[in-house]
Order: C-alpha cells, then structure tokens, then sequence
C-alpha cells in the first residue's frame, strides 16, 4: 500500500529560497536598485525627499512579502482585480437547464 499524501507546501520547493519566484526577486530587485539610485542623487536635507528616495524599495518590498493563503501580496492584489474585472455570472449547462430563469436565458443569448 504505497499511498502517499501530497503536503500542502509542495509548491515551496519550486520556489528560489523556498519564498520566492524569479518575478518577485526581478520586481525587488529593480525596487532596491531604484532607491539605491534615488538616495544617491537626490538632496536628503529634507523628510520628503528621504521618503521619496527609500519608496520604491518599501513598496516593492511589500509586494513580494508573504500573505496568508496566497504566494505573496502581488498574487493577492492580482487575485483581487480578477475578482472584480471579470465575468461573475457563471452559466452551468448540466442537468437542470430545463429549470433555469428567464435571466440566465438572456445572458446566454448575448454570449452566443
């Protein structure tokens, strides 16, 4: 009886350290190379200018950082304008489509 049970961080190992993919460490990567230049040109005798220069390396440090049931907040940000931008009204042609609403009828008018 060899049955084995695929664990749930099986994707991990695909992953460059375990955490990253090479997107994400391109994404950082650009993120820490553009603050490196930024704070080297820029004046820092002001706040603003300081907070302009570091920016790029904050924001794209927090796209690649981990979140809870998805691979980073990029894939989370991504998964959320999926949601929102595309169809949500899911046509089903299984065994009850005789008992569908006139509604449903319309929609598939207009996608046929």
């Amino acid at each position: 009886m060899n049955r084995f049970l695929i664990p749930a961080n099986v994707k991990r190992g695909q992953y460059i350290f375990g955490l990253f993919r090479p997107v994400d460490l391109i994404i950082f990567g650009i993120g820490v190379i553009a603050t490196l230049i930024l704070v080297a040109t820029m004046p820092m005798e002001q706040t603003w200018a300081a907070v302009v220069a570091v920016s790029p390396g904050i924001i794209c440090s927090l796209l690649v950082f981990p979140a809870a049931y998805y691979h980073n907040v990029l894939q989370l940000i991504i998964e959320i304008y999926k949601f929102f931008t595309e169809r949500r009204i899911y046509i089903w042609k299984g065994w009850c489509i005789l008992d569908e609403s006139a509604e449903s009828k319309q929609v598939d008018r207009k996608l046929d």
